[in-house]
């Protein structure tokens, strides 16, 4: 798998090309967790927004696809015990409806062929009234980002789409999600985040 492969290099990437924005991001989504929040991570990567969240909550469960990712994020945060890792497929997690607080799924919507269940899912383990958080990468807003997504292809990434801000927006409100605010960490990439409240009996 591309992301196992890649996994002992990816924030070696991302700090020299985006260092900003991938610093950044994992500090804005930390300002919408509390201490008593039960979170979950999905497509948490190397850990690069974890590391923000564990500070902040009560307990983190923080799962990817990719075996090499979670061993990295694993090591990122080897100093703290309220969190645990797990392989998990995020169209098809194993947990019970209504299970956490606060649901993160980071730069990860991009590469799915079908988005919407994993969408379904967030929503579906989110407690009433909690709080569903997808940033992701908003390349197509400047050229540097389209550069870089066309290079982490021609090492083997499969994004099955590109957003800009306005079609990240229209992309959850085509979706069905009215209840959606964003906020942008800008650089030389910008990261938009979702930030999805989960209403009571919708």
């Amino acid at each position: 798998m591309f992301w196992n492969k890649i996994a002992g290099l990816y924030d070696l990437f991302e700090n020299i090309y985006n260092k900003k924005v991938y610093i950044g991001t994992g500090k804005k989504v930390a300002e919408y967790i509390n201490s008593q929040d039960e979170v979950l991570e999905c497509a948490c990567g190397t850990g690069a927004i974890s590391i923000y969240i564990v500070e902040k909550c009560k307990n983190l469960i923080a799962t990817d696809f990719a075996e090499g990712m979670l061993k990295q994020a694993s090591k990122k945060c080897r100093h703290f015990k309220n969190v645990t890792f797990q392989k998990a497929d995020i169209t098809k997690l194993d947990f019970a409806d209504a299970s956490f607080d606060k649901v993160v799924a980071g730069n990860v919507i991009h590469l799915l062929p079908e988005p919407e269940k994993a969408l379904a899912e967030l929503k579906r383990v989110t407690k009433p009234g909690g709080t569903i958080i997808v940033p992701t990468y908003i390349n197509m807003s400047k050229g540097s980002g389209t550069v870089a997504v066309k290079f982490i292809e021609l090492l083997g990434a499969n994004f099955k789409r590109q957003f800009d801000f306005e079609s990240y927006k229209l992309f959850f409100a085509d979706m069905g999600y009215s209840n959606v605010t964003y906020e942008v960490v800008d650089g030389r990439m910008p990261c938009a985040l979702a930030i999805i409240k989960n209403q009571i009996g919708k």
